[in-house]
């Protein structure tokens, strides 16, 4: 029998002061525009391990998880196929780097991203409007 399953994500929202940490994406789709950093969670890999990976990877900051934040599983927030994304809330310190599939990793001020001064990718403004609005 062949199952047709949603892929799972993790994405990592990381906060510093009045700033949010973004990546720029260096692939489709939405390459060019800003994201959380994140990626596709490996077979045999536990999400919480994912997510510190992935922010390890796309940032070079290593992290740790403060809280589950969100869950998104619009069958259409991708365009490459139905993917679900746990959003983790992230404590990480130092300089972002970007790395691996990411061109840039930098903080921009929560102003600026909430106000529609980035392109940002997918549904990620809202899972940011939703996260930075309640604080």
């Amino acid at each position: 029998m062949d199952y047709r399953n949603p892929a799972l994500a993790v994405d990592a929202a990381v906060r510093r002061g009045n700033e949010v940490l973004l990546i720029q994406r260096g692939n489709p789709p939405w390459k060019g525009s800003w994201a959380l950093p994140g990626g596709f969670v490996d077979y045999g890999e536990d999400p919480v391990n994912a997510v510190l990976r992935e922010l390890k990877e796309e940032t070079n900051l290593d992290g740790k998880i403060i809280a589950l934040l969100n869950v998104k599983g619009n069958p259409a927030r991708d365009p490459r196929k139905h993917i679900v994304s746990i959003v983790y809330e992230i404590f990480a310190e130092g300089e972002p780097v970007g790395g691996d599939d990411a061109v840039d990793a930098r903080f921009w001020p929560i102003e600026v991203v909430l106000n529609g001064g980035l392109e940002i990718a997918g549904d990620h403004i809202e899972i940011l409007s939703e996260w930075l609005s309640e604080k």
